[in-house]
């Protein structure tokens, strides 16, 4: 680490990584159930203790109410009728306190902090300065931010952009909590300078999931709405923990229970949240009683749903053989599918000793969950994310799953289909909005249409490529539309490194983060509103809009005074920056569009279809279903029709003495933000720097546990290392592994991707372990 004492004469780099000292843990017994009354304490200890009652009290009465704003963290839909007064979790809680804090981070906290200095505070501590509230610049050789006007910022993005040799050496980075109008500007933009590199927040999470289903039910989001969940027989909850990452999925699950629905979980850890639900807005939740969630949980190896689902094919096929005509739906194979007869035999020919060894499950409790699934009316949803779709095989694992529900024919009708589960909460949005380096073309002849020019067609880095591009050659310009980029991606130094060889890095931001210190030559901070806060252009109110994880598209419009007076919203800093940048290149009038939010839809209706009538549709409560076919039984394929995929079984196998490491969140943090240093529902408080192990596992290494280790993974011969992590006994299965991020993101390797969709392998990270060096 560096040392912040470091003298003046000889610069040091801040440290892309968080300090590795412990902060002083203490362990207890992981919770038997999610919620109740501890839930609500920490989410009012939160909101209050950040934003003062009265604040704290405005924000969560219009959170996610439907003439209120829209939560900052995570895209579970919102009920399409009824909402409760408090219609938030803790999670979304923690979300607002961050945001509608009280604390600042001014020019005077800058002049008192070098960046070397607070590169060595931890990330916990970053996020507890408060928010950003005027425009900062770090000069190229300086230690401290200062403070910059926003016309001088805007001038410092554009010349660096103009002097690049060709417009793909600018790298435009977007987060998922930005808004629809935000990110269709900021891709218009991109366009418009002439690139496709628009990576995102999407290329790190459910790329695998918007690949798989594209190529089996022609649309790469879910087929679900929320009220499938009341008429579903069988829901399965798949690499996903919905108590700390999703939490109001648990009163949708707890409602389908009541309903007589039964829930199957599948999950190396145990998870509370999977387990039972506390409802705090329920009697009985607030006294301690809970709901029982699961029927059937499925303690699968890191790394072996692919196997797991196809076991349950081939489970499925045994029922058929044993009651023709009573397991699959033939008339739905035969009508609305093709290739089905190469995947059967493909399955057949698997053995189950391959599905054993490759799951980690016995036979009998696969075919016990395939009797489940393919009883009643088959209405089945299958719900997943992270732990499905950061594998090498992630692709390949999320059509599996596909293939099972496209055997019992539990897509396109009630109760029933797919369910990938968002985390950021307008990722999708930004997606269809256009933030994707890919876009096909009928969008690009579209935009092109509407606004007079000829985008580029080549398609753009990814996050991985554009990591990779900037390590290999300097001199090129990075700007993040929100997010903490270093934190949130692969291969910490290699990627800090990147962002070093950069003429400028410019993030649109409303905390500190560690993405502000590893920084290109020059670097500015650009302070933008939060979600929460009130939006005025021109001297009017304006509201933005966001899609859900189930294509609801809906306004959101914030109640609250803005943290500073010299903050803007996002919409208008990236207006600004295209005026700027472009010039007398471009007709766009993009003061006038910043200035009036409903054109900027009336646009967004011209260019993407499903947006007819914009401006009037979002305005009623609860806003609009976008098409979907899939849920229609339309298939957007090459044959019209789903399509199975004889995809050979794969599957991860580390050495003798190796494990395989998956990243995961702690109970107090949304993505890369880190609201405190607990993990309640694990029963571990106040530390971040430990791994999960199965208890026989660490008595195989002679490691005691809470005694500090070293991690070292391993990757076609290369080695990265983390060090100083405490090793804790848990209920996951053997030569399995766990560790929060972003800590653990120096172990995963820039290279190590997902098949087709090049999503990092944070699930699927080959580790050894050792007592630590420095014990």
């Amino acid at each position: 680490m560096s040392s912040r004492n470091a003298p003046v004469s000889e610069p040091v780099l801040p440290a892309a990584q968080p300090p590795e000292e412990h902060t002083g843990i203490h362990v207890g017994s992981p919770s038997h159930a999610a919620a109740g009354l501890p839930a609500v304490l920490s989410s009012l200890n939160h909101v209050f203790g950040q934003a003062g009652v009265v604040r704290g009290t405005e924000a969560l009465l219009k959170l996610n109410q439907k003439n209120g704003f829209d939560c900052p963290s995570c895209a579970w839909p919102d009920p399409d009728n009824h909402r409760a007064a408090t219609e938030f979790c803790e999670n979304g809680a923690k979300a607002i306190a961050a945001e509608a804090t009280t604390r600042k981070a001014t020019r005077d906290f800058f002049a008192s902090h070098s960046i070397t200095e607070l590169a060595a505070e931890s990330d916990y501590w970053l996020e507890q300065q408060g928010r950003l509230v005027e425009p900062m610049l770090l000069e190229a050789g300086g230690t401290h931010y200062q403070p910059v006007s926003w016309d001088r910022a805007f001038q410092i993005i554009s010349t660096e952009l103009n002097q690049l040799p060709s417009p793909d050496d600018g790298i435009f980075y977007t987060s998922g909590r930005a808004s629809n109008e935000a990110a269709f500007l900021y891709q218009l933009f991109v366009r418009q300078f002439g690139t496709n590199n628009l990576p995102d927040c999407s290329n790190m999470c459910h790329e695998s999931s918007g690949c798989a289903l594209k190529a089996t039910v022609g649309v790469g989001k879910g087929t679900v709405r929320l009220d499938d969940f009341d008429l579903a027989d069988t829901i399965l909850v798949v690499g996903q923990n919905p108590g700390t990452n999703h939490p109001r999925m648990l009163s949708t699950l707890q409602s389908a229970v009541r309903k007589g629905a039964k829930v199957v979980a599948v999950n190396p850890l145990i998870e509370p949240g999977l387990l039972g639900f506390k409802h705090p807005q329920e009697v009985s939740g607030m006294m301690g009683l809970s709901t029982k969630l699961t029927t059937q949980y499925l303690q699968v190896k890191v790394n072996g749903d692919m196997a797991l689902f196809r076991g349950i094919a081939k489970a499925l096929l045994a029922l058929e053989e044993a009651s023709p005509g009573k397991v699959l739906d033939d008339a739905f194979l035969r009508q609305h599918t093709t290739g089905f007869a190469e995947y059967a035999t493909l399955v057949r020919q698997t053995s189950w000793s391959e599905i054993v060894d490759g799951s980690g499950m016995a036979q009998e409790e696969i075919e016990n969950l395939a009797l489940q699934m393919a009883g009643g009316e088959k209405r089945v949803i299958t719900c997943w994310a992270m732990g499905l779709t950061q594998h090498r095989n992630a692709v390949a694992t999320i059509q599996e799953v596909t293939h099972v529900h496209l055997m019992l024919g539990a897509l396109g009708r009630p109760g029933a289909g797919l369910c990938p589960v968002r985390g950021h909460s307008n990722v999708q949005g930004d997606r269809t909005m256009g933030i994707f380096e890919k876009m096909p073309d009928s969008f690009l002849d579209k935009l092109g249409q509407v606004f007079s020019f000829n985008p580029p067609r080549h398609h753009g880095y990814d996050v991985v490529l554009a990591i990779k591009a900037m390590h290999e050659s300097p001199g090129k310009v990075f700007i993040g539309l929100g997010g903490n980029f270093l934190s949130a991606t692969p291969d910490t130094e290699f990627t800090a490194t990147a962002l070093r060889n950069c003429n400028l890095t410019a993030h649109v931001s409303t905390k500190l983060n560690r993405s502000h210190l590893i920084t290109g030559r020059r670097a500015l901070i650009l302070p933008c509103l939060g979600r929460s806060e009130m939006d005025y252009q021109s001297g009017m109110p304006q509201f933005v809009t966001v899609e859900d994880s189930m294509s609801v598209v809906h306004m959101s419009q914030g109640n609250l005074r803005p943290a500073g007076d010299q903050l803007l919203s996002e919409t208008m800093i990236v207006a600004r920056i295209a005026e700027a940048t472009l010039a007398k290149q471009t007709t766009v009038p993009w003061a006038q569009l910043a200035s009036n939010y409903d054109l900027i839809r009336d646009k967004i209706e011209a260019v993407i279809p499903g947006f007819e009538n914009f401006n009037e549709r979002v305005r009623r409560p609860g806003g609009f279903y976008l098409p979907n076919g899939a849920r229609e039984r339309n298939f957007d394929t090459p044959a019209r029709k789903a399509t199975f995929i004889a995809n050979a079984l794969q599957s991860v196998q580390p050495e003798p003495g190796q494990f395989l490491l998956q990243t995961l969140r702690s109970h107090d943090q949304f993505n890369t933000t880190v609201y405190g240093l607990h993990d309640r529902y694990r029963g571990i408080s106040n530390e971040r720097r430990i791994i999960f192990l199965n208890p026989e596992d660490l008595r195989g290494l002679g490691v005691q546990p809470l005694r500090p280790v070293d991690i070292t993974s391993h990757w076609q011969g290369q080695t990265r290392l983390a060090r100083n992590f405490l090793a804790i006994p848990y209920d996951m299965p053997r030569g399995s592994a766990a560790a929060y991020f972003p800590e653990a993101n120096v172990l995963v390797p820039v290279d190590s991707t997902a098949e087709q969709s090049n999503t990092p392998t944070s699930k699927s990270v080959i580790i050894t372990i050792a007592p630590a060096a420095s014990a």
